[in-house]
């Protein structure tokens, strides 16, 4: 089994501690691993993506053409990267960001109003960590305690203070 995903959006969303939290998770639970970064020319604002590849087997490159989902945080990823989804695949948008269709009726769409409901815990920033459990719940890939305890390994000492959060919010976008 592979699993193939794109998780996009703008810089300062946490688009790649995203996917280094999910790329620790799958090597907790023995797989295959690539992670694959990409950067906009801006830090803080300008657009960022990473791909990861998770596998019961080798993998034989790191880059994603047509992934299995897309998280898409912010409107301008969900627009340039819904149309590379294969068929049947899985759509996540933060829907306190992302209006309209998707205009693909061959896909599952999922709407996660990331960023209200990590207001609504009282930071904003963990809208990620909100529609990462949204995906973990949707594909079934990995266990939520895994990453929860990838969280708790990669946020350390220095951020002992953002783990609980960050977990809160994991398991609240994992339990819509």
């Amino acid at each position: 089994m592979q699993e193939e995903v794109i998780i996009a959006g703008f810089g300062g969303q946490g688009i790649m501690f995203m996917g280094t939290v999910l790329a620790h998770a799958a090597m907790q639970e023995n797989k295959s691993v690539t992670f694959f970064p990409s950067y906009g020319a801006e830090m803080r604002g300008g657009t960022a993506n990473c791909m990861i590849i998770m596998s019961d087997e080798d993998i034989g490159s790191p880059v994603v053409a047509r992934p299995d989902g897309i998280i898409a945080l912010n409107q301008p990823s969900a627009d340039k990267f819904t149309r590379r989804i294969k068929e049947k695949g899985l759509l996540i948008v933060n829907s306190s960001l992302v209006t309209g269709e998707s205009g693909r009726d061959d896909i599952k769409k999922v709407e996660v109003q990331a960023t209200k409901i990590a207001e609504g815990l009282g930071d904003k920033r963990v809208a990620n960590m909100v529609a990462l459990g949204s995906y973990i719940k949707e594909v079934k890939i990995l266990k939520l305690e895994t990453l929860c305890k990838s969280l708790e390994t990669l946020l350390g000492e220095k951020k002992k203070n953002l783990v609980d959060i960050n977990i809160k919010a994991l398991k609240d976008g994992y339990k819509l």
